[in-house]
Formats: structure tokens, sequence, C-alpha cells
């Protein structure tokens, strides 16, 4: 008698790295045998105060988010975005030291970002005065003037400079000068209670998933640009470049020991709880 089919719910967002990955696990082009991917696309912050609500069974988050969630969500080795020169910038109008920052208002992609994660790391007094709003949005409000400097994320480290906005410093380049290690910025979840066995068949598919959309990148075009319309091929092009790497299909010992350093931190810092909780269901 065959297993019966079973339905999970797949939470990863519209940006090309993850349609990107799992184009190939939720348009049919690789064997699932009886699981069914029922997929949510939601920005990452959606997705990550969805899985501190437990609503998803596995899903894309930030490091930052998945900290909070040990206890109730274990790690996957694929699909994750971590990786070197690709870090979350601060950006601003004007020429800024980031000592000149303390006191002025930031404005960020989310509280559980790891972008935001990271600014806490670097220093703590920053957190005093942000602005919350969707990624999209940050660029244009440090434009206006409604925020003197911005957390960005994904595309936007493209877009930037042609808005007329300037660096202020790369957090990913701190981080990596700091630890020696690749920044961990996103990651995907399953709740420990699938079971092991079903957890790393997931994690399986996942990699299987990434694996063909290596091999038939241009079969992946079309539902990626379907969900990046405001973008252009080259943008869509260096943002799949930049997040999607060895690492998205293992996340590796390095990238292990970077999760690791990143929660230590933060954990001293008292932004984040500690955890006994092992990061992949298999330990």
């Amino acid at each position: 008698m065959s297993d019966p089919v079973r339905t999970l719910t797949l939470g990863y967002s519209p940006c090309p790295n993850d349609t990107f990955i799992f184009y190939a696990l939720v348009h049919g082009r690789i064997d699932t045998d009886v699981l069914i991917f029922k997929e949510v696309l939601a920005d990452v912050e959606t997705l990550n105060q969805m899985a501190r609500q437990a609503r998803l069974d596995i899903t894309k988050v930030s490091f930052h988010a998945f900290a909070h969630l040990r206890g109730s969500y274990c790690l996957l080795r694929s699909g994750g975005a971590l990786g070197k020169g690709c870090g979350p910038l601060v950006v601003a109008r004007e020429e800024y030291d980031m000592k000149d920052l303390r006191g002025k208002t930031i404005a960020i992609p989310g509280d559980l970002t790891t972008a935001f994660l990271l600014l806490r790391v670097f220093d703590p007094a920053l957190k005093d005065r942000v602005r919350v709003m969707p990624f999209h949005r940050v660029i244009d409000a440090v434009k206006r003037g409604d925020a003197d400097a911005g957390l960005i994320i994904h595309e936007s480290r493209f877009t930037y400079r042609r808005e007329g906005l300037r660096q202020v410093i790369d957090l990913g380049e701190w981080w990596e000068k700091e630890t020696s290690l690749p920044i961990p910025l996103g990651c995907i979840i399953a709740r420990r209670e699938l079971g092991r066995d079903l957890v790393q068949k997931t994690d399986a598919l996942i990699r299987a998933s990434l694996s063909y959309a290596f091999n038939n990148r241009d079969e992946t075009k079309t539902y990626i640009r379907s969900h990046a319309q405001e973008l252009d091929d080259s943008v869509i092009d260096q943002h799949i470049q930049l997040y999607v790497n060895a690492y998205s299909l293992d996340i590796g010992e390095d990238g292990t020991r970077a999760a690791q350093e990143l929660f230590r931190r933060a954990s001293e810092q008292g932004i984040v709880p500690p955890s006994s909780q092992p990061l992949f269901v298999e330990a």
C-alpha cells in the first residue's frame, strides 16, 4: 500500500533568488513522490512573522527570525542565502560615518531581518530611532528625507547609486572582516514536528530543485519575471548571481559556523534568546 499524499505549506519570497530555487519544485519538474507543496509567496519579513505564528511547514526566513524560532523550527541545509560580498548596506543622501547616525532616523526593512540584526550587533545605539517599512520603500524614504539613512537589502544594493544615494557602510564586508565567515542572510526552516525523515526528504527536494534550475536557467526566466516585473533582466541576473551559490546547495561547515557565530554574538547582547536546540533536525 502506497503512502498517502501529504501537502506541506512552503513559504518563499517573490525575489529572483527564491523563485529561481523553487521553480522546479512547484512546477512539477522534479519527482516529489507523495509530497505536494502549496506555495505561499510573500516578502521575507511577512514570512518571518508567519513563521513566528507557526503558520508554515517549511519557509524562507531571515537568520534573525530563525534565532527566535529554534524551539519549533530546524534549519535545512539547502535553499539559503549566504555568501560574501552580498551583505546589507547602510546608505544616505549625505556623507556620514556610522557614528554620525546615532540619534538619527534609519529606515529598516523589518525588525526581524538579518540586516537589522547586523546593524544592532555592529552598534546597539543605532536601534533607537528606526522606522520599519517594506524593503522596496527604504530608498524612497531616504531620498525624500523621511529618514536620514536607510538599511537596504535585495536588489536595492544594485540601484541605490542611480537614486543619488551613497554608501555609509557595507555591513556584510564588516562581518567578513570580523569573522572571516560568509554572511548568513536567509535560510529555509522546517517545523521540527514534521520529523527527521520528512525534513530530510524536503531538504533533498529543494537541493534537486536548485540543481534543476542551474541546468535549465532559460526555463526558469518566465516564472522569475512574472514575480519581478519591476526589475530589468540585468538586475534579475545580478540578484541570482549574488544570492544563489554553493551555500544555497548546502550550507556547509563555514555557513553553519557563520550562523552559530551570529547567534552567539546576538544572544550575548541580549538581542535574541539563547537556545540549546541543535540547528539541524538530524543532530
